[in-house]
């Protein structure tokens, strides 16, 4: 048996799972997008009946019907003496490795590719015999994409040479290998809440104690809370999206922005800043409030959002021996990134002004679609305003989140539910909506969306899918 779930970590994923249908099925349906999201492995071993139900505050005839309704769809088995685990997938379950064609997905908030992406493609192809010539990978990465990379930096107003990038592939290659090097089993690291969750996850894997500090759309970053977890916790490392916040969309203001450098100065902490949706302005009243170039800083930067999700090109910046300390221990996780993506990558970098701008036109269609339809349709909601990034934080007004996306997945629409970007439990009254599909699209799904809402306030029974999810 490869992992146990105690019920009080159970508990806490579970979130705001009751509904108001049955109690049984309802706590199946948690468990099941718990599995859906990968944040219970398989071959994980599940609490007993009777220290669930205690942890829930339940009848264990009630743990006990979740489970067998868990065995009936096939997500778990009970084996005599060793309790229920969770299993793998099906290979015949539809969706096991993408959603069925008629699915609506909004898990991914990332635009489809830039249009002009093919003709540089076919660019770089021209040049392939220069290319397959060399070893074709390395950890630090090519030299002319550093610098175009350092240059882009200096662009910015940040005085950057090559040997302070590292190039990785993607910004979750950065972060995992950030987390594997620079912490210690028991590290503490102050991270937002919500957060991104596959970040939240690379910390947690080398072992480190997540601290969350709370962030919203409308109030942005609990300062307080901040200086409290500093102080008290004393952070080795603070992971922050400071730029268009995923999921809330909210930047941060030159105020915050020095509380955090300040912190983290005053302590010692090390600043991973991501900035993986840093330009995706749609119109933003005032720049940003960047982080000065500080040696404590570590920036993550990636063209997944911004150009292509396919195109697994990121970097780190950061002081030269901290980019020295991280191409040591690379590889253990991988030996570079490709040069063909690299080679393509070195051509797209000086462009990214102009990709931005054609992104801007994009998102914004899409958010204003997404708000006026979601302002029309759910009139009882709060639909915040945000002026970027990829998506929207919404109050839906009632613990209902986890119900309301098992719901929306049986009617053919994904989405992913707010306790997946929470740190410690909560968010169960959020909903994570991208507006980074076509209007047409997030029509449709505002559409199955209410009738979803309607399940679940009235009760209705949903029958569970078994889609497998992903969250970027």
């Amino acid at each position: 048996m490869d992992s146990r779930v105690s019920a009080r970590t159970l508990a806490s994923s579970l979130g705001g799972w009751r509904g108001n249908g049955p109690a049984y099925e309802a706590l199946a349906d948690a468990v099941r997008l718990l599995c859906l999201d990968n944040r219970l492995a398989p071959a994980t071993a599940l609490p007993a009946e009777r220290e669930l139900a205690a942890a829930l505050g339940v009848s264990r005839t009630t743990v006990a019907a979740a489970y067998r309704s868990l065995r009936d769809s096939g997500h778990i088995e009970s084996l005599r003496g060793s309790g229920s685990v969770t299993l793998p997938l099906r290979r015949t379950d539809p969706g096991r490795h993408e959603l069925d064609a008629e699915t609506i997905d909004l898990q991914q908030a990332s635009p489809a590719a830039w249009p002009g992406l093919p003709g540089v493609i076919a660019e770089v192809v021209q040049e392939a015999p220069a290319l397959v010539a060399r070893i074709g990978y390395d950890v630090v990465g090519d030299l002319g994409l550093r610098t175009a990379i350092a240059e882009h930096y200096r662009d910015r107003g940040f005085a950057t040479s090559p040997d302070q990038i590292l190039v990785t592939t993607g910004a979750q290659s950065a972060i995992h290998l950030i987390a594997s090097v620079l912490l210690h089993r028991a590290d503490r690291v102050m991270i937002e809440t919500p957060t991104y969750p596959h970040a939240a996850d690379a910390f947690r894997r080398v072992g480190a104690r997540l601290v969350g500090v709370p962030v919203d759309s409308a109030h942005g970053w609990d300062l307080e809370r901040a200086e409290q977890t500093f102080a008290r916790t004393l952070p080795s490392l603070a992971y922050l999206m400071p730029d268009f916040h995923n999921p809330t969309g909210r930047t941060m203001d030159t105020t915050e922005t020095e509380a955090f450098l300040l912190g983290a100065q005053s302590v010692g902490t090390l600043l991973v800043i991501d900035e993986t949706t840093a330009q995706l302005d749609i119109d933003r009243a005032a720049g940003p409030a960047p982080f000065i170039d500080d040696e404590r800083v570590i920036r993550v930067g990636s063209l997944g959002k911004t150009v292509w999700g396919g195109l697994r090109v990121g970097w780190v910046r950061a002081a030269p021996d901290i980019v020295r300390r991280l191409a040591s221990g690379r590889p253990v996780h991988d030996l570079g990134t490709p040069e063909l993506e690299q080679a393509i990558a070195a051509r797209l970098i000086p462009r990214l002004g102009e990709i931005a701008a054609q992104r801007g036109t994009l998102l914004r269609e899409g958010r204003d679609c997404v708000v006026e339809e979601l302002r029309r349709v759910f009139p009882e909601w709060d639909i915040p305003e945000v002026h970027g990034g990829v998506s929207l934080w919404v109050s839906i007004g009632e613990p209902l989140s986890t119900p309301l996306v098992m719901a929306a997945r049986a009617r053919g629409l994904a989405l992913s539910a707010g306790s997946r970007f929470a740190v410690e439990g909560g968010h169960d009254r959020r909903l994570r909506m991208p507006f980074t599909a076509s209007p047409a699209t997030l029509r449709r799904a505002v559409g199955i969306l209410r009738g979803a809402w309607d399940d679940v306030r009235g009760g209705s029974a949903v029958p569970a899918r078994t889609d497998f999810a992903t969250v970027v």
